[in-house]
């Protein structure tokens, strides 16, 4: 295959292969991108090229979804190469940049943005189940939300907390203003998602104190990458215990929503020990269930393409190809990806299993989900497409896709 690349009229000859239909499978998609993969980390821009060039007669944005996959992993590898290489003809070669992103959504947007498939309902269900066990019977309850999806996990907690036996807790939620960059994209202030939650909250009977913590003007590292940034300004939040407002008595959660991904993976551990230093009673994780840390590009490619077909193939059943919705899901896809693949990325997923072990050795042990939450997700799935699924592994619940892992949640208390 690789001499076959080398050829420009080979190039031209598979590229005609692959028009006529027989070759567009997963397959021979992977091994292009593996081959492409392998050219840029040695430098051999020619090699690249031709890849990319065959690549690009595959890739279509409208196309089944290898194709559309492909289409966001060209662009990636394309921005790859134009920053590692210098390479002035790959900046001509991609698709054009995904429609949809970078754009800032209205809350109504967000929400139907969120419901369009369970990818963020299926945490958001999990562990709302594990919070409320974990908060049995406590008077105040705070939870610390380090989560992407900008509070739309709350309201169902509160309305669940209204109907407690007894009477609701008082609830404070605390949110830092230091986010990841990436989708979704909302244009409203915390504060005023702050100030509906509170009139959701007082509509329902739940007195709701809501808190902002801004970031620290720490001091940087010199030309600190995105992710150290991230991790930096996340550090110094999770460091000022005054800042978050921590009291006696009260029962304090931190949610972790698709958010370890965007911490780098060699500050995980210390993440997980500034959570254990403020002494929670519950951790909950939610994440995307693939390794996609690999030092390697050609290991990371192949992760990409083995697990983000899933989000492209699902949405073929969730909506039509012209829906806003749809659009902005398979944008923020092709913004993980081109994550993934360059070579500054801020995006690192690692799979459950992972984060599991690395939870235990950090002094957490698994709090497990109920058959309650478990028949609460089961429910969540029946007002979607057939093909989700849920599993457990161990002390983890896996939302899947026709029976391949998409996103995993767990729950945690300090041993």
């Amino acid at each position: 295959m690789e001499q076959e690349l080398r050829g420009g009229g080979a190039v031209r000859a598979q590229s005609t292969l692959c028009f006529s239909g027989a070759l567009v499978d997963g397959p021979r998609i992977q091994q292009l991108l593996l081959h492409c993969a392998a050219a840029l980390e040695s430098n051999d821009v020619t090699l690249a090229q031709q890849a990319m060039w065959v690549l690009n007669n595959i890739a279509s944005a409208q196309g089944d979804p290898n194709q559309r996959l492909t289409s966001s992993l060209l662009r990636g590898l394309v921005a790859r190469a134009c920053r590692t290489c210098g390479s002035p003809r790959a900046d001509s070669m991609g698709p054009p940049p995904a429609l949809g992103s970078q754009r800032a959504m209205s809350v109504t947007e967000l929400a139907d943005y969120v419901d369009l498939t369970p990818w963020h309902r299926f945490g958001f269900t999990a562990s709302n189940g594990a919070i409320l066990r974990a908060v049995a019977g406590r008077d105040t309850v705070h939870v610390v939300d380090l989560g992407v999806t900008r509070c739309m996990q709350w309201p169902t907690l509160i309305d669940a907390l209204s109907k407690r036996p007894g009477g609701p807790p008082a609830l404070r939620i605390t949110v830092p203003s230091v986010r990841p960059a990436g989708p979704p994209l909302l244009g409203v202030p915390d504060e005023e998602i702050g100030l509906r939650l509170a009139n959701f909250a007082k509509s329902k009977g739940v007195h709701l104190e809501f808190n902002v913590v801004n970031k620290s003007t720490a001091t940087s590292s010199p030309s600190p990458t995105k992710l150290q940034t991230l991790c930096q300004e996340l550090a110094c939040v999770l460091s000022d215990q005054s800042a978050l407002r921590l009291r006696d008595g009260e029962a304090l959660v931190v949610n972790c929503q698709s958010w370890l991904r965007h911490v780098a993976p060699g500050s995980r551990d210390g993440f997980v020990d500034a959570v254990r230093a403020l002494d929670p009673c519950l951790v909950t994780v939610t994440d995307e269930d693939a390794d996609l840390d690999s030092p390697s590009l050609a290991t990371r490619i192949a992760g990409c393409f083995n697990f983000h077909w899933i989000l492209f193939d699902a949405l073929d059943t969730s909506a039509p190809r012209d829906s806003p919705r749809r659009l902005e899901h398979e944008a923020a896809v092709g913004q993980k990806i081109e994550s993934v693949v360059g070579a500054d990325g801020t995006e690192r997923s690692e799979s459950g299993a992972r984060l599991a072990e690395r939870m235990r050795r950090k002094g957490f042990a698994g709090a497990g989900f109920g058959q309650d939450e478990v028949a609460e997700v089961r429910h969540l799935l029946s007002e979607h497409a057939t093909g989700w699924g849920v599993k457990r592994e161990e002390d983890m619940l896996v939302l899947t896709w026709k029976g391949h892992a998409a996103v995993f949640t767990t729950a945690w208390a300090p041993n």
